[in-house]
């Protein structure tokens, strides 16, 4: 019932402004199916109300599980976005709890598997004809701009304060190397 309350609310706001709808932590394409199905619910009872929302809000997936990453080429085709959560990604890929201190030596979001996990996040988006951001701690991480930029990452979340700095290496960025 929260699910709904929530779902509804989005789709009532999405007739003012610009909205998309985003489930988290998906590992399974039924769970999306699903989830899109109650969608349908939600906006068929607000037509019948004669509530206005945008009939044609985008719906995304967080890539935030190897589960999801894994099966992200099937996940694409129920998606028109994929936000990849990098926190929570590198936490269960490397099976590491980030709120755990003891662990932090072992906690590394630069890990190979972690990065490779986003190219092929990525790759398999754009196979699809969608976008694939990442959010998470990650996404602001100066170091690896490029990187995300050479993968082919259409966006980076990240905060306020961190804009500039991200743009700065964005343009100085040549493809060409």
């Amino acid at each position: 019932e929260i699910f709904k309350t929530q779902l509804r609310a989005i789709l009532r706001a999405s007739a003012y402004g610009n909205m998309s709808v985003m489930f988290p932590m998906i590992t399974d394409v039924e769970e999306v199916k699903q989830a899109k199905l109650i969608l349908e619910k939600i906006k068929n009872e607000l037509k019948d109300e004669k509530i206005p929302f945008n009939e044609e809000i985008k719906i995304g997936v967080m890539i935030e599980t190897p589960a999801a990453v894994m099966i992200s080429g099937e996940l694409a085709r129920e998606a028109d976005f994929f936000s990849i959560g990098t926190n929570d990604l590198t936490q269960y890929t490397l099976a590491i709890d980030r709120q755990n201190p003891k662990l932090d030596d072992f906690y590394d979001p630069h890990h190979p598997a972690v990065l490779k996990m986003i190219r092929m996040t990525v790759e398999n988006a754009h196979k699809a004809g969608i976008w694939a951001g990442i959010c998470g701690e990650l996404g602001a991480d100066t170091t690896l701009t490029e990187e995300f930029i050479r993968m082919g990452v259409d966006e980076l979340s990240v905060s306020p304060g961190r804009v500039l700095p991200i743009r700065k290496i964005i343009r100085e960025t040549s493809l060409k190397k």
